[in-house]
């Protein structure tokens, strides 16, 4: 007979805790689901708050999802103690609320109101997107709305404006969107801006900023739409020639209602090879077979312009993947439900280089501009006696198979030749040494190179074949005795001779007889 949680559909409402406002019963489980018309957003704020008090929230608690409930993705906070949850708006037109409590300490409860196409709120997710009232038409009079966002992420906050227009006026007096780099007005001005130019892109210093837009008692425009996303977790540059990112909270569910990007910046003439470590998104569509949900792509060349390498979903085990080009951008999207643990990624940056062989040497040249902060002892083959020297614009290294580390290996029943270069990109007492293993196969004077995974090779088991050769498989026999010339060739070379001079022999003497 206790009132506990439904379903809540009216443009406006307000719902309370069980028996509130005396003490909630125990061991209650409410969830109240509040769906209002397509299209709209819902404001949700309390005017009482009192549940039991636990640092974690484990014991009583009260928790505010962004969607559907127990979606991990969508969860907004948990809530315990005397401290009242923030407004909260809903970045779409559904919005659940779960009352917990167990056996042990009733108190008071809590008092909750929402109404539909609310104007400003509290926005905590990673990346957001939040426009003026009515937008696209024209926003009402009389309007003061104020957006708080910040609070899920540690790093500062991004704001970028993809429509504006509003009244304009000398000194924005009339209508304006006016910008604070903090939770209050008190906090330094960012900007005011109104008109149809776009405001530029904004930073904040700290992770919080204020949105505060009015309109006066006339003229009206079409309002604005913005984007924000937290720097550090969600939008990153990477330009070292090796690091590692995940999706945010990984390895804990992502939120729902993302655009996250991670771009890689590496010097003219390199490639970026990425490592999927792990990787478990929401899966295929099963109408398409498509990643229509939760999906992460990777484009060449930087940005989203450029040509597709790939688009994953799920939980394949994937195969790294190797850019074309310098510059790689990784963008995550995720929907509104269905979050799952992400995906955690690493890449090493691929040196640009040319190798080949003779039957007796190894020929290796690097551009300088490629390694441009490294001295040339930093660049050696086998050991640091055998380091490149300078010649014009390149690191170069020339050296017989007898020397330098080299030794003769079979490979697929075929005798190889196989040496190290090592480029050492360690800084103080950071190692950072890159491995990469060089193989000739004399007889048809090729060579190849191979990325080795380089001081942490339980992350970065994989390799690269710098100049698409294929694969090798199967034992390796290692020859310990290192000649410049494989001892089976000569072997083989003499049987051949024995046979062509038994040959003659033998057709000479059918001439006589």
């Amino acid at each position: 007979g206790i009132k506990c949680g439904g379903v809540l559909s009216a443009p406006l409402g307000n719902f309370s805790s069980p028996n509130f406002p005396g003490l909630y019963p125990y061991e209650m489980e409410c969830t109240w689901l509040i769906v209002v018309a397509e299209g709209s957003s819902i404001l949700l704020s309390f005017s009482y708050f009192e549940l039991e008090y636990h640092d974690t929230c484990a014991y009583d608690y009260l928790q505010v999802y962004n969607g559907a409930a127990r979606d991990q993705g969508n969860l907004l906070g948990t809530f315990c103690g005397h401290s009242p949850p923030p407004p909260f708006s809903s970045a779409w037109h559904v919005m659940a609320i779960v009352f917990h409590s167990d056996r042990h300490v009733a108190k008071h409860g809590f008092a909750a109101a929402y109404r539909k196409d609310a104007c400003g709120g509290q926005l905590t997710g990673l990346s957001g997107e939040i426009t003026s009232p009515r937008y696209p038409e024209s926003y009402p009079n009389d309007a003061e709305c104020r957006w708080r966002i910040g609070g899920a992420g540690g790093g500062p906050l991004t704001l970028v404006f993809t429509d504006f227009q509003v009244e304009g006026s000398q000194g924005c007096s009339f209508d304006y969107v006016a910008i604070f780099d903090g939770p209050t007005p008190g906090a330094p001005n960012l900007g005011r801006y109104c008109g149809s130019s776009w405001p530029p892109r904004i930073v904040s210093s700290a992770p919080r900023l204020l949105i505060l837009f009015k309109s006066d008692f006339n003229i009206g425009g079409r309002g604005f739409k913005a984007h924000f996303y937290s720097a550090g977790e969600c939008h990153e540059v990477f330009t070292t020639i090796k690091g590692n990112f995940s999706s945010p909270q990984y390895p804990n569910f992502y939120p729902n209602n993302l655009k996250c990007q991670w771009r890689i910046q590496l010097p003219p003439g390199y490639r970026i090879k990425v490592f999927f470590l792990d990787m478990e998104l929401e899966g295929r569509s099963s109408l398409t077979g498509s990643c229509d949900y939760d999906h992460l792509a990777a484009f060449d060349g930087g940005t989203e312009n450029g040509s597709l390498v790939g688009q994953w979903c799920g939980r394949d085990s994937l195969a790294p993947v190797t850019s074309r080009s310098n510059q790689l951008l990784l963008v995550l999207h995720t929907d509104r439900n269905t979050a799952k643990r992400g995906f955690s990624i690493a890449y090493v940056g691929v040196v640009p280089m040319n190798v080949s062989c003779t039957r007796t040497d190894f020929h290796i040249q690097i551009p300088v501009q490629s390694l441009a902060q490294l001295e040339r002892s930093r660049i050696y083959l086998g050991n640091p006696s055998c380091a490149a020297q300078v010649v014009g614009g390149n690191f170069k290294i020339h050296t017989r198979f007898d020397t330098c580390g080299t030794e003769s290996q079979k490979r697929n029943n075929t005798a190889v030749i196989i040496s190290t270069l090592y480029v050492d990109f360690s800084v103080g007492n950071q190692e950072d040494i890159h491995q990469y293993e060089l193989q000739c196969e004399p007889k048809r004077k090729e060579a190849s190179v191979t990325l080795i995974a380089g001081p942490d090779p339980a992350r970065l088991s994989q390799v690269e074949n710098l100049l698409d050769a294929q694969q090798q498989e199967g034992e390796v026999t290692v020859s310990h005795d290192i000649k410049s010339q494989d001892t089976s060739d000569i072997v083989f070379i003499s049987i051949c001779i024995l046979a062509g001079l038994l040959m003659v022999i033998a057709v000479v003497g059918l001439v006589l007889l």
